[in-house]
């Protein structure tokens, strides 16, 4: 199945481009570098009398990091040879946040009420927004996988996962 062009062969729409996906993905790596950066220099980035100090390799790291989405940022903001073509369509793009949104969600949530009750939510969800399950299937299925994990890694394994108030009102 052939999809529509517009004039200059891109697919209708609109949507971000090689260059410029390539330019918010160097200012990302920019800002992890000077995290790396900040964090080591705290920790001590220079020699020591013994050596090196535990922050002097990553600083360093950081740096290049840093060094390097610079020149992939110019390159992709102002070079001659920068991609126009089209990277995803917005409406592509959107299926993309349908489950990224959720899933940084879901991330966050594990830290205030626990993995379990998080996942339970995250599947659940999942189930009946995307596929239309009903609402028994759902509760079965997202609860049954959480208590199965808890059972799993909390009871079988000894492994204490992140908790939540739920987990603290049963005991655990």
């Amino acid at each position: 199945m052939m999809e529509e062009k517009d004039t200059q062969g891109r697919p209708p729409g609109g949507g971000l481009s090689h260059s410029n996906v390539d330019a918010i993905a160097a200012v990302a790596i920019f800002l992890i570098g000077v995290v790396m950066m900040v964090d080591n220099y705290k920790v001590g980035a220079g020699w020591a009398t013994d050596g090196p100090e535990a922050g002097y390799f990553p600083f360093r790291i950081g740096a290049i990091l840093c060094i390097a989405a610079v020149w992939v940022f110019v390159k992709s903001a102002f070079g001659k040879n920068r991609k126009h073509e089209q990277f995803v369509s917005w409406q592509r793009f959107k299926l993309v946040l349908m489950v990224l949104i959720p899933t940084i969600v879901y991330v966050v949530a594990i830290k205030f009420i626990g993995i379990y009750l998080a996942s339970a939510i995250f599947i659940g969800a999942f189930m009946r927004v995307m596929d239309k399950r009903s609402w028994l299937s759902v509760l079965l299925v997202s609860v049954g996988i959480s208590v199965t994990l808890f059972w799993l890694f909390e009871i079988q394994f000894m492994v204490p996962l992140p908790k939540g108030p739920l987990e603290a009102w049963l005991g655990y």
